[in-house]
């Protein structure tokens, strides 16, 4: 199956009443583990690329060559999109869409509010014309992911997130209300209230960032209110590393990555195969 963009999935995810997972690619096991992941469960799936993750992959269009290499390899059936986690420019989204990209994130919801409508309505006009999917963030996620480093959280407004989906035409939206990027400091405080509010206003698949962590029931909350994508990464990351450091303290005279990164990718695999059944995902494809 040819690689698809996330408008369909997730109009259909919001629809029935699931979300789609978002996971992250770090390298080559990574990539086979959720494309492995996704078959099995019968799921459609998202692959986030931060721009570190693709600077150390050695690029977009490595990826996306990797990417449908593996899925002919695999005989992969399931709805696929490559997305861009985070970009930061026009200019970083641009060159994903030409590599191949079927979805971009431009993130410029650190820039005043006129600004991020100006730019991600520009990411549109080129996204939209190459049939590629754009979501855009409002507010600050906390935590730290690859270059994106926020101190706290502050909620998306409802007002701008309402006027930034019109102005724009973006297919999704990432408002912040609580969620951050990695471990959680304690428990998670996600604004339902403004979840309901910014759902029905906008009217979009909303996303969920920072997934790691986040209660099933919260979760389940989340989609209810019309949350369609969900974000994870830094799960596959923690089990990935304890797989690596238990093969290791087993056999510290092991040498052969084969022997560690087998087991890290078998890992990730069982993460997100249950990830895409807490999210409904199952067999949805």
């Amino acid at each position: 199956m040819p690689l698809v963009s996330m408008t369909e999935m997730l109009n259909k995810a919001k629809e029935e009443g699931y979300a789609v997972g978002q996971f992250n690619l770090n390298n080559l096991e990574f990539t086979q583990a959720i494309l492995q992941a996704a078959q099995e469960e019968n799921s459609p799936v998202i692959l986030g690329v931060s721009e570190g993750a693709a600077r150390y992959m050695g690029g977009f269009k490595t990826i996306v060559a990797l990417v449908k290499a593996l899925m002919e390899e695999y005989k992969v059936t399931v709805p696929v999109a490559i997305h861009l986690d985070h970009g930061s420019s026009f200019e970083s989204c641009a060159k994903a869409i030409h590599a191949g990209f079927t979805s971009v994130m431009i993130d410029a919801s650190h820039d005043p509010f006129e600004q991020n409508i100006a730019t991600t309505s520009k990411v549109v006009e080129l996204a939209h014309f190459h049939g590629v999917s754009v979501e855009a963030e409002l507010g600050v996620v906390g935590g730290q992911e690859d270059d994106v480093i926020a101190d706290g959280v502050i909620y998306a407004d409802a007002n701008e997130c309402e006027e930034l989906v019109k102005r724009t035409g973006i297919d999704c939206l990432a408002p912040a209300l609580g969620s951050v990027h990695g471990p959680y400091k304690g428990e998670p405080n996600l604004g339902f209230t403004e979840m309901e509010e910014i759902g029905q206003r906008t009217g979009v698949p909303l996303v969920l960032h920072g997934g790691t962590g986040i209660p099933t029931k919260d979760i389940q909350k989340a989609v209810s209110l019309g949350t369609a994508k969900i974000n994870v990464n830094t799960e596959n990351q923690i089990a990935s590393a304890k797989a690596v450091r238990e093969v290791l303290a087993a056999q510290p005279e092991q040498y052969d990555p084969r022997k560690y990164l087998g087991p890290a990718r078998d890992a990730i695999k069982e993460t997100v195969k249950g990830k895409m059944r807490e999210f409904g995902s199952s067999n949805k494809a």
